[in-house]
């Protein structure tokens, strides 16, 4: 549930983007790429958002449906166009990010009395986004959609802070407990630990993230610390920490959102939690090897592929 957009991502690297001549047109927004890359992993996948009634939506909706993601939770907002990413790339970590979502994106207009709770509670995963919280009317759509999860296995909240989407950075924290309090599972880098919690010290992140629902909340705490690798911290205490897999960077963008879609991925099939967030590194470093997000995601095979081989560059399959 949340974000969609359409990307646009540079055919030049190592220039701003008053420089860049020509680009290249992509399937974007943080949970549309999870979805898509659980897809690639054959789960049956769907998109809750909303898009303009334009022709970026148009694109956007045939995009999900070639990516195998079902799209009947997408709506048009006549008010509101599509937005819009442009990307500067400058591997191997810098790659700033221009957001053309004024005066609102149509994902932020997401209503509660339009949700489908039925489908939210049904589904055996369900991933939304702190990002879903910067606005109304979807900071209550997605409150109302996390507390239909409740007892629900695998309830998954990505901090995904964006400041600039909020009107008072400053007020994200009580949001950020509220959703904790009906998540199972919360994920997110150490900036955005911090926004959520206070602590940025990688376990004392991941112990704060678990404390964050009281008796109930967060039974898995995911702390992705980038070149450090990434961390999961279970409240049972279980405990697994791995480091990055090697990868010559392209677009570092999509790789958080690859992460996410094996990490459900893993979770779904009962797999040991090394053995799930060594998956999910790797499909990680797959796509940072990669221009694109949406179509970069990696098939299992892949994962698999860069597992064995030690590193996530590889050849993008046509």
């Amino acid at each position: 549930m949340g974000r969609l957009g359409v990307d646009l991502y540079p055919l030049q690297a190592g220039v701003g983007l008053d420089r860049v001549d020509t680009f290249a047109k992509f399937l974007g927004g943080s949970p549309a790429n999870v979805a898509v890359a659980a897809a690639r992993l054959g789960r049956r996948t769907a998109l809750l958002s909303r898009t303009g009634a334009d022709p970026f939506g148009t694109y956007l909706r045939r995009e999900l449906k070639g990516f195998g993601v079902d799209d009947r939770w997408v709506t048009e907002v006549e008010e509101y166009p599509t937005p819009v990413t442009f990307c500067a790339l400058f591997p191997p970590d810098d790659f700033p990010l221009t957001f053309y979502r004024r005066p609102k994106a149509p994902d932020l207009e997401i209503r509660p009395h339009e949700l489908d709770l039925d489908a939210v509670r049904a589904a055996r995963v369900f991933w939304a986004t702190g990002t879903g919280l910067s606005a109304e009317p979807s900071r209550t759509a997605t409150l109302t959609a996390l507390r239909a999860r409740s007892g629900r296995e695998v309830t998954v909240l990505d901090l995904d802070w964006r400041p600039m989407f909020w009107a008072d950075p400053a007020a994200a924290r009580p949001y950020y407990a509220e959703a904790l309090r009906h998540a199972t599972v919360a994920v997110g880098n150490l900036d955005e630990c911090e926004v959520a919690t206070g602590e940025r010290e990688p376990y004392a992140a991941a112990r704060a993230l678990l404390a964050a629902g009281g008796d109930g909340g967060p039974r898995l705490a995911v702390v992705k610390r980038g070149p450090e690798g990434v961390l999961a911290l279970a409240a049972d205490g279980t405990a697994a920490e791995v480091p990055p897999l090697p990868v010559e960077v392209v677009n570092g963008l999509g790789a958080g959102d690859a992460f996410g879609g094996a990490l459900v991925d893993g979770l779904l099939a009962g797999r040991d939690l090394d053995t799930v967030l060594r998956r999910a590194n790797a499909a990680g470093a797959i796509v940072a090897g990669r221009l694109a997000c949406s179509s970069a995601m990696p098939y299992a095979s892949e994962i698999a592929e860069a597992l064995a081989s030690g590193s996530g560059t590889l050849p993008e399959k046509g």
